[in-house]
């Protein structure tokens, strides 16, 4: 019975790994993670914008002298290295406009009388297509800056105007008793692990709706393509059903798993990237700062929940007959795959929500409603065991109901079986 078992996911995976679609899936799929990591970088080298030059902002500042003097001095005293201004004499736009298409500046600020506000100029932004939003963000609090520095100039000091345009300190606090245990964490760490914990979820919902989309679609595809070529007429003689099931199952399970580990090892050595490390730095992020707790609770879901849905798909496609009925045949596990992502992704900034809470004990949902709640929030860990037993549980039973459906459907040919037709061959098969 194991050496049976043993054989057919030896073959299904050396079979499934060898095909010319499963290594061009997966170079494919390299490269376009390889690009998207890269991506930043990438557009940063093609549009000239790596050259450690400030991003210069012109000023045809007019009679407006004064306000043009202390842009350059805000300029100056916040250090930026992204943003300079460059002043222009006159009031023809015409050396501005040139130096624009020829790439010296990235566009220009004119001053116009404002008939609605006289305490300071109407400022209009010039440029080839759509202004940028990082560039917005900073003219408008530069901007900001010199008004108020101009308006209470002769009524406040520099160390007065400096404190009234500081941003006010802001923040929360978590009075749960949950977060009194954790009070004495470094806050940056925290925010750190929580960033990358919201990755880490992310990924694994990712993972979990492409890999059961793929794999489980593979399963049905297989046992169809046999039944179709009755060759199954011979294996189901010669092998236990359950043994040939569970066999197809793992063996392509391993299958999806050497491609994550590949996926893995890109994702890795892109990571060690000098471009990526100073991205990591910048923002203050590390890959110790991964919550193992949610890495190994995801994965366990992960695994489970591609289980469940494996055994239906091996149940749908043992009723088929033909490779062209098998897309309406799954449709329904389709949509309960879809299900359980949406809800994951939807609710990803709400783990507390009852439709959240709800599902992470349905067990097409949990794997996904779960991870979510264990990554995003905080939850006890004896609903994290009840729901993976739930889980165990409902593969136990839709893995004996497949098998059953499995060993009578794949000699069924010619059309689909009706539920009573599988009900009585059933019953009359003793798994």
């Amino acid at each position: 019975m194991n050496n049976n078992l043993g054989t057919i996911i030896g073959f299904t995976f050396k079979n499934k790994v060898k095909t010319k679609s499963f290594l061009i899936t997966t170079l494919v799929l390299a490269i376009v993670i390889t690009i998207g990591m890269n991506l930043p970088y990438l557009i940063k080298q093609f549009s000239g914008g790596d050259d450690g030059k400030a991003t210069q902002i012109g000023l045809m500042y007019g009679s407006q002298q004064e306000t043009a003097a202390e842009l350059e001095k805000f300029a100056a005293a916040a250090g930026s290295k992204d943003y300079a201004f460059v002043k222009y004499e006159g009031s023809s736009e015409d050396q501005l406009k040139q130096d624009v298409k020829d790439d010296k500046l990235e566009g220009y600020l004119k001053f116009e009388e404002d008939p609605g506000d006289k305490s300071f100029p109407k400022v209009v932004y010039a440029g080839n297509g759509d202004m940028s939003q990082s560039l917005g963000t900073y003219l408008q609090g530069a901007l900001q800056n010199v008004k108020t520095t101009l308006i209470t100039k002769d009524s406040l000091t520099a160390e007065q105007i400096a404190a009234l345009n500081k941003p006010v300190s802001f923040s929360s606090t978590d009075i749960s008793d949950d977060a009194k245990a954790s009070a004495g964490n470094d806050a940056e760490k925290d925010r750190n692990q929580k960033i990358m914990n919201y990755v880490t979820v992310y990924f694994l919902m990712i993972l979990f709706f492409s890999s059961n989309m793929m794999t489980g679609n593979m399963i049905a595809a297989e046992i169809t393509a046999e039944k179709s070529s009755r060759i199954m007429e011979i294996l189901i003689t010669s092998v236990k059903p359950l043994n040939q099931m569970f066999g197809k199952i793992i063996g392509i399970f391993l299958v999806g798993i050497v491609q994550i580990a590949v996926f893995g090892i890109v994702i890795g050595a892109n990571l060690m990237l000098p471009n990526n490390v100073g991205m990591l730095k910048e923002f203050h992020l590390s890959l110790t700062d991964i919550n193992m707790e949610v890495l190994l609770f995801g994965l366990a879901f992960y695994i489970f929940g591609y289980f469940l849905f494996a055994v239906l798909y091996a149940a749908i496609g043992s009723m088929v007959s033909r490779t062209e009925e098998l897309g309406q045949a799954v449709m329904p596990i389709t949509m309960l795959g879809l299900a359980a992502f949406y809800i994951g992704i939807f609710s990803i900034n709400a783990p507390g929500s009852m439709l959240i809470k709800v599902t992470s004990f349905i067990p097409f949902t949990a794997p996904t409603a779960m991870l979510v709640r264990v990554g995003m929030g905080e939850v006890p860990t004896w609903q994290i065991l009840i729901s993976l037993a739930l889980l165990i549980c409902s593969i136990l039973v839709f893995g004996w109901l497949s098998a059953k459906i499995y060993r009578t459907g794949v000699l069924m040919y010619g059309k689909r079986p009706s539920f009573k037709e599988l009900r009585k061959a059933m019953k009359a098969y003793k798994i």
